[in-house]
């Protein structure tokens, strides 16, 4: 069987289309067993993997929990609000404290940029980034990617236009790099305001008329406006972002085509989207997160079937 060319998952910018692919072959066989009546396959029963989450989770943090579970791993849950973090505890110091305790693997999500590639330089484990900052979360763009290819068959050719705040959006920069290695064309839309200054160097088109980018695109992949990470207004008020980037089954009826529509969730009903496009047949929304569960099984499987050479 082939394998991964990294012994981490740091960010997509580390994987080629080789390990993208053999990552989604492993998925779809996962995506298998969980729809199974009995889910559980005991693959990784002599695998420790310890979730550190620095910064708040509810779906990411779940959907790993879940697919250590169902890969029969023993699993440890540290979540920093808790820990001895608040107390002046180093990061290495507290990673290097749990990995005494054996831990074969650390799913780590961390507020600073680059928190995952420093613990692997220092740390002996296997590290699976599930988001730094406003930099990379790599496993929601694969289950994006994956999602994409399972509705319309394959990712390469296809149009992705990644709508709403690019500038604080983690999930965006990944997205980007994956669609791009896979042969997608990438166009990214919002308020001016919101887009990053180095967004050209990306190769990505920029688009600020919504309505043009949804005529344009394959796929919508609408982003929530990230409040938690604004210091300062970036748009008048939530009304007007609404109605020049939010998407209303309305707009969405009167394209030229029929567009698929998905979120990486959580919503802001009425914000980014309605209801009635989150809840139709366009979108794509429940099966990436039923697809996070599987591409992480696989991201999770992989890693440790290095660790155990």
């Amino acid at each position: 069987m082939s394998e991964l060319s990294v012994n981490h998952l740091l960010g997509i910018k580390y994987l080629n289309q080789q390990d993208i692919q053999l990552i989604f072959e492993t998925a779809d066989h996962f995506k298998e067993v969980i729809n199974r009546p009995i889910k559980k396959v005991p693959s990784l029963r002599d695998i420790t993997i310890a979730n550190l989450f620095f910064e708040n989770s509810t779906r990411t943090k779940l959907s790993f929990e879940l697919a250590e579970k169902r890969l029969s791993a023993d699993v440890i849950n540290f979540s920093s609000g808790q820990s001895s973090v608040k107390k002046g505890e180093t990061l290495i110091d507290t990673v290097n404290n749990i990995l005494s305790m054996k831990v074969d693997m650390v799913v780590m999500r961390h507020p600073n940029p680059g928190a995952g590639v420093f613990l692997s330089k220092h740390v002996n484990a296997s590290i699976v980034n599930a988001g730094d900052g406003a930099h990379e979360h790599p496993t929601q763009a694969l289950l994006d990617s994956y999602s994409i290819r399972e509705k319309l068959g394959e990712v390469k050719g296809k149009k992705v236009v990644i709508v709403g705040d690019i500038l604080h959006s983690r999930v965006a920069l990944s997205n980007i790099f994956a669609l791009q290695l896979q042969g997608a064309e990438v166009m990214v839309c919002g308020p001016k305001t919101l887009i990053p200054k180095y967004i050209d160097k990306l190769g990505v088109k920029v688009e600020t008329n919504l309505r043009k980018a949804l005529n344009w695109c394959d796929v919508a992949n609408m982003l929530r406006v990230q409040n938690e990470r604004m210091d300062i207004s970036y748009f008048p008020s939530t009304r007007e972002y609404t109605q020049q980037f939010g998407v209303s089954k309305d707009l969405l009826d009167s394209l030229d085509k029929e567009i698929t529509v998905m979120h990486p969730g959580p919503i802001n009903r009425g914000v980014e989207i309605t209801s009635d496009v989150a809840d139709s047949q366009q979108s794509i929304i429940l099966d990436q997160v039923e697809n996070g569960v599987a591409v992480r099984m696989a991201v999770i499987y992989l890693l440790a079937s290095k660790i155990k050479q």
